[in-house]
């Protein structure tokens, strides 16, 4: 699916192995889960044992290798996994979209694992139902069991209905969309700026945070993930951080720290929270988005993605400069953390490149772009 605004493409989205052929779950609450060299290297050299043009073929493969009931952590619904074939690693997930996954369909694709030196491979991808064998039951709330071929698994969506912003975390003009938790394991609380027009993620604090900071070398208000590479900006106003920076080269390779914008709060968005501030930015969408911010047909999706892509840590400086900025209003302060790419990049594989920052002046800057056909790899 594509994430739409008025003006240019951006960044991929992530893949995480949730579930490796040879690793199994993760070990939960105990010792560190160990990989080593010789498991990799066993993998590569297996060999060919699947048709990969048989997409069905591919589907029952995955729901074999997974255990009985799984979680699926990410906001959006995907639940992703990756597995070596012919010597080539492949990346895919299964996704129960809001939209369809109570008509008994969930989504399926795979496609050959993205990198830098090679040009994207084509994806494979079907919405499976019970056409193709496939049945899909609501067995509770956000529960749903997918049987194929005798096997069942059941999926337990991540339900984070009651997660909300802690009290006088969030302005009066910002309204809370909902809770994120993205595919790096990282959680965000997205909020929208009513009189700015511009959206922001917080990181959300309500909770242990995986991830341990830096921070930036010439200020303590930019603290960068060791693990992630997110960068965040110390807000001088509240005690909370925003999200200012994410990892050009993760982006360019569709991996699970690319950033947020694919990990929209669908199951806990309420009413027309969403649309509302969409349509707000962008006039013209009126009448041509639903409430989630996704286009008739379900091709594009708007796309809120308020931070930069950053290849150096300088590149984040910029944020400080405005924050700090004599000759910034007082009332635009908050516009200082929405970055704008000029130009807009043609392409996904493009993002990273020709990014010019644009501090705000006269008015806040719009935080939005869009992204290619197979940047969700695929929606």
């Amino acid at each position: 699916m594509r994430r739409y605004s008025m003006s240019s493409l951006a960044a991929s989205a992530g893949l995480i192995c949730a579930w490796s052929v040879s690793g199994g779950a993760a070990n939960a609450g105990g010792l560190p889960q160990l990989s080593t060299n010789q498991q990799y290297l066993e993998e590569v050299m297996r060999p060919p044992s699947i048709d990969m043009a048989d997409l069905k073929a591919v589907f029952d493969f995955v729901l074999a290798s997974l255990p009985l009931r799984v979680k699926v952590y990410p906001t959006e619904n995907y639940y992703y996994f990756n597995f070596m074939h012919a010597h080539v690693r492949y990346a895919g997930n299964l996704r129960f979209d809001v939209k369809d996954r109570d008509d008994g369909q969930v989504h399926f694709a795979y496609f050959e694992d993205l990198a830098e030196w090679k040009d994207e491979a084509p994806v494979t991808h079907r919405i499976m139902g019970k056409m193709d064998g496939v049945e899909v039951e609501k067995i509770g709330t956000l529960v749903y069991r997918v049987t194929s071929d005798s096997r069942s698994v059941v999926f337990e969506l991540n339900d984070l209905s009651g997660v909300k912003p802690p009290p006088g975390l969030i302005t009066a003009e910002e309204r809370f969309i909902g809770p994120i938790f993205d595919e790096s394991g990282i959680r965000f609380l997205l909020v929208y700026n009513r009189r700015l027009k511009i959206f922001h993620y917080l990181l959300d604090e309500t909770t242990t945070v995986a991830e341990q900071f830096t921070p930036m070398r010439t200020t303590d208000r930019i603290l960068i993930g060791k693990r992630t590479g997110f960068a965040f900006y110390r807000d001088h106003r509240i005690d909370r951080k925003i999200l200012i920076g994410v990892f050009e080269g993760n982006s360019r390779v569709n991996n699970h720290f690319d950033g947020p914008f694919d990990q929209l709060p669908d199951n806990f968005i309420e009413g027309e929270d969403l649309r509302s501030a969409i349509t707000a930015i962008e006039p013209r969408l009126k009448g041509r988005i639903d409430r989630l911010g996704i286009s008739p047909g379900g091709a594009d999706r708007y796309m809120i993605s308020p931070y930069r892509h950053y290849r150096l840590e300088e590149d984040l400086a910029i944020f400080h400069e405005c924050a700090n900025g004599k000759n910034v209003p007082a009332e635009l302060y908050y516009g200082c953390f929405v970055f704008v790419e000029e130009p807009p990049p043609a392409t996904a594989s493009e993002t990273a490149r020709s990014r010019k920052p644009k501090m705000p002046t006269k008015h806040p800057a719009s935080p939005n772009r869009t992204a290619p056909p197979g940047a969700k790899r695929p929606n």
